[in-house]
């Protein structure tokens, strides 16, 4: 689980020399290239090899997830390559996916090409769709022991009571942010309940055009990090995009695709915009909670400041309206 905040110095000692020898450490024979890719929660570098392909070194964040929990990450990888779905695996070595190298915890992947999905065309959208009901089916065959679920009581309230408690609301905006907050997450409970409490399984969690890569054979699967227990409609809906009526057709492409392979519960259509309110409310803590790592206010100046409080309330009103409104139909 993750704790309330973690120390600034979590990674002041990762320099590029360590990354080399932890890689050296495990018998690929590094070149001296080293590129840190796009990753703030981990510390993720492309590392040349000697005569081979480069890896990607995934450094994982100290005191974020347990021994326990990154090895249920890696067998769910593991599991799903098994069954020949595209999805980037940890490599095993000496009969292990997590190392062990300077104090850190690191995993080694065989580097993924490929670009972002656009999703433009109704057979990208089918093809993706496929692929998820696949993972699904994979996911539903068993349980995480030691990954959380993706809950409101987590996602929202744990988060709200965060932003609250550290001071980083705006004096003049605290009351509406208390109150609005408030009111939407008793409004999730409400259509959760309405929905029948959903069957939970094995997702990949984070489930963003920008954790798939598009290559000449397809779409791949990247990033398992965030991977959790949850409604199977969570993997669905951050594919969509545009107006109602565009989601509505991009929904219904992709389920087109995801049932010929798992089923669909047409009920949870109605917690897209529910899980949406949560993961904006979850994801303002999550830069709360690591501002003390001196990459966060580097990489993300606007956060923290009084414009983006204000138009954080302001997105959630446009949320309250959107959670009124009736759900996506097929």
């Amino acid at each position: 689980m993750e704790p309330a905040d973690l120390p600034a110095a979590d990674y002041a000692g990762l320099t590029p020399d360590v990354v080399l020898n932890a890689v050296d450490q495990c018998g690929q024979r590094t070149d001296g290239r080293l590129l840190a890719l796009n990753s703030y929660e981990n510390r993720v570098y492309q590392v040349g090899i000697e005569d081979g392909k480069p890896l990607i070194a995934k450094f994982y964040r100290p005191g974020r997830w347990s021994d326990a929990a990154i090895l249920e990450e890696h067998t769910f990888s593991l599991e799903l390559a098994e069954q020949e779905l595209p999805v980037v695996a940890p490599l095993q070595l000496d009969g292990s996916t997590l190392l062990h190298a300077g104090g850190y915890r690191f995993a080694l992947y065989p580097r993924q090409g490929g670009h972002w999905p656009e999703l433009n065309s109704a057979a990208e959208r089918e093809w993706i769709g496929r692929l998820l009901g696949r993972l699904h089916a994979v996911g539903a065959t068993r349980a995480f022991r030691h990954r959380p679920e993706i809950d409101i009581e987590s996602f929202g309230w744990q988060s709200r009571a965060y932003l609250l408690e550290h001071d980083f609301l705006p004096a003049h905006i605290q009351t509406a942010y208390r109150t609005l907050s408030e009111d939407l997450l008793q409004q999730i409970e409400s259509q959760q309940a309405a929905a029948g409490q959903p069957r939970k399984i094995r997702l990949h969690g984070d489930c963003h055009p920008g954790n798939i890569l598009w290559a000449d054979d397809g779409p791949h699967f990247v990033d398992l990090d965030d991977c959790r227990s949850g409604p199977a409609i969570q993997d669905l809906w951050m594919l969509l995009s545009g107006e109602r009526h565009e989601m509505q057709i991009q929904m219904a492409d992709i389920v087109l695709g995801y049932e010929q392979f798992f089923h669909f519960n047409d009920r949870e259509l109605q917690l897209i915009e529910a899980l949406r309110t949560l993961r904006m409310i979850h994801y303002a803590a999550w830069l709360a909670r690591r501002w003390s790592d001196p990459a966060f206010p580097y990489a993300f100046p606007w956060f923290n400041s009084p414009r983006y409080w204000e138009d954080h309330i302001l997105a959630l009103r446009e949320q309250a309206s959107l959670l009124n409104e009736p759900p996506l139909v097929i």
